[in-house]
């Protein structure tokens, strides 16, 4: 019974941790468009600055995780980026019907995310 509220509680942990991530990820976005719309930003400077909200919103839930766990951080920073990564490739798949919405190549994004979140839960 103890280690089944244990795992929920982790669970409910990495729930929060992602949410946490989306809307850091929102709000840079949101910051984006910001200075897409006043400064007319070519379209190479968008792609760049996507993938470095892409690597803070991991490096965030990575740290955040290697913080909470103690030990072996690296693999739960590893966890964080790789279910950041999961949730970016489901919501793409649901809003554009395929993995064209994830910029680019689709195992750069990955290792870009699981990279940042080991990096964020090294740092932790």
């Amino acid at each position: 019974m103890k280690a089944s509220v244990k795992n929920n509680s982790y669970v409910i942990f990495y729930l929060k941790c992602l949410l946490f991530s989306y809307i850091l990820t929102v709000g840079l976005l949101l910051f984006l468009a910001l200075f897409l719309y006043r400064f007319n930003l070519a379209e190479k400077t968008v792609s760049v600055a996507i993938i470095l909200i892409y690597i803070a919103a991991s490096l965030f839930a990575g740290f955040v995780s290697g913080k909470r766990m103690g030990n072996r951080k690296f693999l739960w920073g590893l966890l964080a980026g790789v279910l950041y990564f999961t949730v970016l490739l489901c919501v793409s798949l649901v809003l554009e019907h395929g993995a064209a919405g994830i910029s680019g190549n689709l195992v750069t994004v990955f290792f870009i995310c699981a990279g940042g979140g080991m990096l964020g839960g090294m740092l932790g």
